[in-house]
């Protein structure tokens, strides 16, 4: 590979690692809610509950619209961004999901400004945004380190799913190996998860996890938690 595609796989995977300090470790988006109520309770159900997310949720709004701000960051098109941007919080199920993609898109938000990768006038248009979300962050910053958007798209929708891989390893609880079984299934599907997305229109987007939006709302008031979600 050249130089600059070893720059553009390096910053992607500093984008998708677990280590970034976004605190996406503090959250299991539902996931132990799920535990508490019993619907997840070993490594099978945990596969059932992740994948039904991934398929229902993440694959037919997250995903298209983070795409659709890749796309727009690329063209600077800060207003198309702050539509999809509002569009993704308003279509949080919950107040704790909306918080929490509130925060981490902060977070990265700030991060990337630290870096000194990017020019004013390129962080004032990240700031414009107010409330980011984390996915215009992210795609943020894949646009402007010129990182193909299907490529982002994996490393954004990976990211996701080893969060709730650990979130199971750690709630249900799992161990690593059942962990790892998990991340090389999903794995195999990460590429039609992104042909899907991009393949969706304006009007086919949407997220349809009622099981989801009710089990996050309990986790609000869960009386024992390791998770902010």
């Amino acid at each position: 590979m050249s130089g600059t595609s070893d720059l553009r796989l390096a910053r992607l995977l500093q984008l998708a690692s677990p280590v970034l300090p976004v605190g996406a470790y503090s959250y299991s988006q539902g996931l132990e809610a799920a535990v508490d109520a019993g619907i997840v309770n070993d490594a099978g159900s945990a596969g059932v509950w992740i994948g039904g997310v991934l398929e229902l949720s993440m694959a037919r709004m997250e995903a298209p619209v983070f795409l659709r701000m890749v796309d727009a960051w690329r063209r600077d098109d800060t207003r198309a961004v702050d539509r999809w941007n509002v569009l993704l919080l308003a279509s949080r199920e919950s107040a704790e999901f909306r918080a929490e993609t509130v925060q981490m898109g902060y977070s990265l938000s700030r991060l990337l400004s630290d870096i000194g990768d990017f020019d004013a006038r390129e962080l004032a248009a990240l700031r414009s945004l107010g409330e980011t979300a984390f996915a215009a962050a992210f795609a943020f910053a894949a646009a402007k380190w010129a990182i193909s958007r299907d490529d982002a798209l994996v490393a954004y929708v990976w990211a996701w799913l080893e969060n709730q891989v650990m979130a199971a390893v750690k709630a249900v609880p799992l161990g690593q190996t059942d962990g790892q079984r998990l991340l090389h299934a999903f794995g195999a599907r990460l590429g039609g998860i992104a042909a899907g997305a991009a393949a969706l229109d304006d009007d086919d987007l949407g997220s349809y996890a009622p099981g989801l939006a009710i089990l996050s709302s309990r986790h609000e008031t869960q009386y024992s938690r390791l998770f902010r979600s």
